[in-house]
Order: structure tokens, then C-alpha cells, then sequence
């Protein structure tokens, strides 16, 4: 019956993931042919050519030496303190082209024109820029000779903004960025050919359409930019789907009927677990995830400070040194690397004591892979900071400098070593595992599942590795959430869960058959809208209604098991009071108890306000996004990374170094500085830029009159509060560490107890 019904649910898994990544597979297909053009040329009607589909390829390239989306954003995804250039030229060619209208018409300036004549002038206007002029048949944008003009008139303030000219220089720390940024004139006038270009594709209509081909994104009134209908549709579609998904899985759970917990054994059943050479390997993972978690916490505390000082650091020049483009690279791609490495170290400790033996050569594998993991995090650190300084020609940058893609920031040499690393990963873990998956039994399954999401994890950052230099940028932003969503949120998330799982039932506190069920349903409810959930990024890249519509069903789906994430917080704390012994391992749990509180805010409150089509319409790239990845990002992988490292610590160093009271500071220090920055500056931001963006335009929303007004610069003091009781508890925990490593180096165990069975 056992084996029957595991069948079924596997094969559930099975049928829906494949249905998932076909429909998946197809919308990219739809995205590659409908993707707005890369024209062979922009010409006038004339003739005169203004740019070249070599300067916008060099423009872009241009745009990811620099920092790409860690300066501002493209198409509402990057960085936050400078502007979206998409939005910003789009403004800025918008009041230049109605100015010279009505000069032409009427021999003033625009805003000089009584409300009527402007209303008849813009209206002639909206018809004129949202008319699709690119020729398939000869692949040129063609533009009217005002629409020239304007580009002659918005080119220079671009060129400017990078370069070193004091008339700007008040207005480049506004948006932190560096003086001289791009010290080379003529990259700096291909960037402006990259900007217009994805600026046109913001107000451009698609042939036969009356939305343009980001979906009618930004919100911009002068160009006629508002929410489309299907938007509208399809948000409401999406919220009555959660209201009805939430329903019915209240309906199962309340109906099915669980099955009693064991009887917890007399005694920790892990004590008796002597760890293996490549189990106590380990240790220095560990250590180098404290250290890289407290580096990015001193980078974002500097991040955040240039958002009022955007070249100094109270009252240092450190933007010579490190500018912001750096410090929010690191910051971000920090993040990534010291969960990822905790998750991927807690493999490594895990997999020999489920599959029973120590591999030959296994310890010198971890060994390597350590070493392999190192030269990736300085290697690609090094190469982002020689390419913001712009030590690197264009091609040069693309391989071993700075990518310009948010989350995969790294060159692509440094891409494929860690993809080389992840790989070495995989080995070591299948070897590992082996005897336990060979090995019929209860604990088979979960243990399967553990290996199937291990090669996902290998195998899905190579979507990374799709894209190129000149890669139209759609595509690249479709396999880059291929990697941010599915490689992150998805299979990591499937891995985590079962490996929580394997740890309970080698505590004795679940059985092995619960287990199996839990985890199988668990990750069939979350990829179910997981995989599909994938598309709510790409609602306005360049993406046609289809991608809209699945994209804002399957992200409403994916909410729906945060209903229930209660349940799981309070089994996960009665877990801490099932025998005595489990008393010793109450922080670790209670770290997974974070992890189910932050699911439901920072992933399922604070996601879902960014989840429809027609609120992200209005919010994307403004702090109601970064108030979601703070608290989803750190709240639950971060917590959850934290978490899955006591427990292995609990293991690999004598009990004396332990310090309950050392882990509860840390954890109660933890989430209350991340409450505190998220809800008393991160929150208060994005609701004030939501507000600018509905009224007035999202280029308002992230204009210099908006973020160094006196108000928001109020909340963005707010976060220092927050961010010093955040940093408190990160030092605690480091301390915690290096005790129980110091006191476990001076006391030798004494016991020599093999390491165990496969996992049953």
C-alpha cells in the first residue's frame, strides 16, 4: 500500500513537471520569435542613420561593464537608487519631442500651452510614438525628423551623467554613481543607443496590437502608457484562483487524518553518529559561511548608506575605492554564494551518514570542491570590481569581469567553474548516497528524492550558461529567472525540505512512511505553481499575453501552501518538546520555525503584493520588490542555511562549546533586526514610490525628487535601528561558531562509535 501510493505521487511529480517545463519550454519559444526587434539600423525618413544595431549591442555592453542592473534598472529589473533607463529616456524624449511640437506649432514651450493644446498636442504625440515603424523587410526603426531632434537633445544629458562634467555631479550622487564612471566618450555615446532602444520597446506597439511590446510598462501618461486589459483580467483571475486554492487544500487538510508521531527514542540517536573524515571537512564550509555572511552584511550596511551619501561613507570619499556599482554586486551576489554554500556543505555532512560508509577519496573531493568553491567567490569578486573600474575591453568583461545580470553578476569563466564545482558536487553526494539508494526500505524514497534535487541543483545553474554577449535581452532575462527562481527558489527549496526531513526521522521524532508522503506532497503542491510561477518576472521583458496569463495563475498557485505554514511552525516547535534530549537541538529547530514565519510574510504577504500583473505593473523596480527579497531571500533561505548549519555543527563539535543561550540571542537578534528593516524603512519606502508611480509614472517613483526627498530620507535612517540589531545577532553568531569550534579543537571525543545504516 505504502510502495502503491508512492508510486501514484511520483508519478503525479513526474507528469506534472513535465507539463510544466513543456509549457515553459514553449512561451520561450514564443518569447524568441516575438521579443521586440533588434533593428539593423534606426534611421530618419531621410536616410540618416542615428544608430546602428552594432552601436546598441556595444551600448548594452557597455551598460554590464559598468555594473548592468546593479545602476539602475532596464525594464524594471536592477539596482533601485538610480533610475529604470528604459523609463527615464522614455521621459525624457517624451517632454523633448512635445517641446519641439510646440515650438513648431505654436512657437512656445509645452509647459507654457494651455491645458486644451496640450491635451491636442499630446494626443497627436501618443500616435506618432506608439506607431510600430520597424520594416521586416529591410529590419530599420524608422523615426521622424523631430523624433531625431529629441534624441540629439536627451543624448548629450546620458553622455554626461557617465562622464565627469560638474553639471551633473550633484545628480550622479544623487544616484550614486561615480564620477568618471565611463571614462571613455565614445562608450558612453553607444549607451545612449542601447538606452532609446529598450526605451522604444516600452511604448512601441506590436504589429496587429494595441500594447506595446513590454506589456504597456512603464506607467508613463505623456505616451499613453496604462494597464493593459488582459492585465487587469488576469490579476483578478489570479486572486479568485488563491482564494480557491486556499480553500481546498483547507478542505483536504482538514479532512485527512494524521498519523501520531512516534514515540521519540530515550536517547539522541546523532550522539551516537561519529562523524567521518569528510563529514568533519566540512567545517571550514561552515566557517566560510559565517565569514561571507558577515561580509555582505557590512556591504549592504554601506549599500544602503549611499542611497543619502552616494559618494562618501560619513563623510569618506569610499566610492573611489569601492563605488556603489561593487559594494550592491557583492552584496547581492554574497547572498547567493553563503546559502548556497551552507546548503551544499549540509549535502556533504548528510550524505555519508544516510548512505552508511565513507567513499574512498571521499574527504580529498571536499577537499577540492572547497578550494574550487574559493576561487569562484574572490576570483569573480576581483574580476566585478576591474570591471566597474573599466580595466576591461567589452568582450574581455563578458568572460572574466562583471555580466551586468542581477544574481549571475559573475563572468562567464567564473560561471563555468562554479558550474565545474556544482558538478563535483553532484559526484559526491551520488557516491555517497549510493548504498542508501540502492537499499530497499521506508527511507528510499525521501532519500531519492534528496538525490533527484540534487542533480536539478547541478544541472539547472546551467541555464546560466545559455546566453551570450549579444543574446537578445528577453532571452537572457527568461534564463536568468530560469536560474534566480527555479535554481534558487525551486530545487534548493526541495532539497532543504527533504533533508530536514531525513534529519527528523534519523531523530526518531517522524517516521520514515510520514516523511515520505509530507515531503512527495509538499513538493508537488510547490512546484505545481513553482516551475510556471517562474513567468510572474517576465510579465513585462518582452513577453506576450500568454506569459501574462500563466505567469499570474501559477504565482497566485504558488501562495496557496503558505495558508497552511502555520501548521508546519507549530509542528516544527512541538518537535523541541518531544523528549528531553530534543532540548539540545531547540535553536537549530527553532531556526526552521523563522523559516515557516518568513515564508508567510517575507514570500507569501510581502511576494503576493508584488504578484499580480497589475500591482507589479506599478511596483516593479521600486522598494515594495526589495522589501520582498529582503525578507523572503534571508527570511527563509538564509534562516533556513543558518539552520541546517546547527545541526551539522551540533554534530561535528563537542557538546561543551554549545551555547543555548548564545544561539537564542543570535536567532531572537536575527529576526528582530530584519522585522525592523523591513518594516521600518524597506516597507514604508516602497509604499510612498508605489504611490508616486500610480499618480504621476514609475520615472517619478525613482527620481531624485522622490528617494532624497526629506520623508523617504527619514525611513532610509530608519533601517539603521534595524540593520545595528541585525548585525548584533550575525556577530553573535560568529562568536557562537568560533566557540564551538575553539572549544571543539581542545576536547578530543572519545567515542568510536561507527557511522550508522542507511537511512530507513
Amino acid at each position: 500500500m505504502q510502495d502503491r501510493s508512492i508510486r501514484k505521487m511520483g508519478v503525479i511529480l513526474a507528469v506534472i513537471l513535465i507539463a510544466s517545463f513543456s509549457v515553459l519550454g514553449w512561451l520561450g519559444r514564443d518569447l524568441y520569435r516575438q521579443a521586440p526587434p533588434m533593428p539593423s539600423a534606426v534611421v530618419t525618413m531621410a536616410g540618416d542613420v542615428v544608430y546602428t544595431k552594432d552601436d546598441i549591442q556595444r551600448g548594452r555592453q557597455v551598460y554590464q561593464s559598468m555594473g548592468g542592473q546593479q545602476v539602475g534598472s532596464i525594464w524594471g529589473h536592477g539596482g533601485y537608487l538610480a533610475p529604470d533607463w528604459s523609463a527615464d529616456w522614455l521621459h525624457r524624449e517624451a517632454l523633448a519631442t512635445l517641446d519641439i511640437m510646440a515650438q513648431d506649432d505654436y512657437g512656445v514651450s509645452f509647459e507654457q500651452l494651455d491645458e486644451g493644446a496640450q491635451a491636442r498636442l499630446q494626443n497627436r504625440f501618443q500616435a506618432r510614438i506608439r506607431e510600430n515603424t520597424y520594416n521586416t523587410e529591410t529590419g530599420q526603426i524608422v523615426i521622424s525628423a523631430e523624433r531625431a531632434e529629441a534624441i540629439a537633445r536627451v543624448k548629450p544629458h546620458f553622455a554626461d551623467l557617465f562622464g565627469n562634467g560638474h553639471e551633473l555631479e550633484a545628480l550622479r550622487e544623487d544616484y550614486a554613481i561615480a564620477n568618471n564612471a565611463i571614462p571613455d566618450p565614445e562608450r558612453r555615446e553607444v549607451l545612449t543607443a542601447f538606452f532609446f532602444w529598450a526605451s522604444w520597446a516600452t511604448v512601441t506597439e506590436r504589429p496587429n496590437d494595441n500594447v506595446s511590446y513590454t506589456n504597456n510598462w512603464p506607467h508613463e501618461p505623456l505616451v499613453g502608457n496604462a494597464p493593459s486589459a488582459p492585465n487587469i483580467m488576469w490579476s483578478i483571475g489570479s486572486v479568485i484562483l488563491l482564494i480557491g486554492g486556499i480553500a481546498a487544500l483547507t478542505w483536504w487538510h482538514a479532512g485527512r487524518k494524521e498519523e501520531p508521531a512516534p514515540t521519540p527514542p530515550a536517547e539522541d540517536p546523532l550522539a551516537a553518529m561519529k562523524p567521518t573524515p569528510s563529514m568533519k571537512a566540512t567545517r571550514k564550509y561552515f566557517w566560510t559561511v559565517v565569514a561571507l555572511f558577515l561580509a555582505q552584511i557590512g556591504l549592504g550596511a554601506i549599500t544602503a548608506h549611499y542611497s543619502v551619501e552616494g559618494h562618501d561613507f560619513y563623510g569618506f570619499p569610499l566610492s573611489d575605492v569601492l563605488p556603489y556599482a561593487v559594494t550592491r554586486t557583492w552584496h547581492t551576489q554574497l547572498a547567493i554564494f553563503w546559502i548556497a554554500t551552507a546548503w551544499l556543505a549540509t549535502g556533504l555532512y548528510l550524505a555519508p551518514a544516510l548512505g552508511g560508509n565513507e567513499p574512498k577519496f571521499q574527504k580529498i573531493g571536499v577537499d577540492i570542491l572547497y578550494g574550487a568553491l574559493l576561487v569562484v567567490v574572490v576570483g569573480s569578486m576581483a574580476g566585478e570590481w576591474l570591471a566597474v573600474q573599466q580595466y576591461f575591453d567589452l568582450d574581455m568583461n563578458f568572460w572574466f569581469g562583471h555580466q551586468g545580470w542581477e544574481y549571475v553578476d559573475l563572468g562567464r569563466f567564473w560561471q563555468i567553474l562554479l558550474f565545474a564545482g556544482l558538478m563535483i558536487w553532484l559526484a559526491l553526494m551520488g557516491r555517497a548516497l549510493w548504498p542508501a539508494l540502492r537499499q530497499p526500505g521506508e527511507g528510499q524514497p525521501l532519500t531519492i528524492i534528496l538525490f533527484l534535487s540534487t542533480i536539478a541543483i547541478g544541472l539547472f545553474y546551467g541555464a546560466g550558461l545559455t546566453w551570450g554577449q549579444h543574446t537578445h535581452l528577453s532571452m537572457i532575462e527568461y534564463w536568468r529567472w530560469w536560474v534566480v527562481h527555479l535554481w534558487v527558489e525551486g530545487f534548493f527549496e526541495v532539497f532543504a525540505t527533504a533533508a530536514v526531513a531525513l534529519l527528523t526521522v534519523k531523530m526518531g521524532l517522524l517516521r520514515s512512511r510520514t516523511a515520505n508522503h509530507a515531503v512527495l506532497f509538499a513538493t508537488i503542491i510547490f512546484l505545481t505553481g513553482g516551475v510556471l510561477g517562474t513567468l510572474h518576472h517576465l510579465y513585462f521583458s518582452g513577453t506576450t499575453t500568454p506569459t501574462l496569463a500563466i505567469g499570474a495563475v501559477f504565482s497566485a498557485l504558488e501562495v496557496v501552501p503558505l495558508a497552511l505554514i502555520g501548521h508546519e511552525a507549530l509542528e516544527n516547535y512541538r518537535m523541541t518538546k518531544a523528549a528531553k534530549w530534543v532540548e539540545s537541538y531547540k535553536w537549530p529547530i527553532m531556526f526552521f520555525v523563522a523559516v515557516a514565519f518568513w515564508n508567510l510574510v517575507g514570500a507569501g504577504l510581502l511576494g503576493f503584493i508584488i504578484n499580480p500583473p497589475i500591482s507589479l505593473y506599478y511596483v516593479q523596480g521600486l522598494n515594495l520588490t526589495a522589501t520582498h527579497a529582503h525578507a523572503a531571500l534571508f527570511g527563509v533561505y538564509g534562516f533556513l542555511g543558518i539552520g541546517l548549519m546547527m545541526f551539522c555543527l551540533r554534530g561535528l563539535f563537542a557538546k561543551e562549546g554549545w551555547s543555548d543561550r548564545m544561539a537564542a540571542w543570535s536567532f531572537w537578534l536575527l529576526n528582530g533586526g530584519l522585522a525592523m528593516m523591513v518594516f521600518m524603512s524597506l516597507f514604508p519606502v516602497g509604499v510612498i514610490q508605489a504611490h508616486a508611480s500610480i499618480t504621476e509614472g514609475l520615472w517619478f517613483a525613482r527620481s531624485p525628487e522622490v528617494l532624497q526627498s526629506e520623508l523617504v530620507h527619514f525611513f532610509v535612517w530608519m533601517r539603521v535601528p534595524g540593520d545595528i540589531v541585525f548585525s548584533v545577532g550575525a556577530g553573535v553568531l560568529a562568536v557562537f561558531v568560533a566557540k564551538l569550534a575553539w572549544t571543539g579543537f581542545r576536547s578530543q571525543k572519545t567515542k568510536t562509535i561507527p557511522v550508522g545504516t542507511p537511512a530507513e
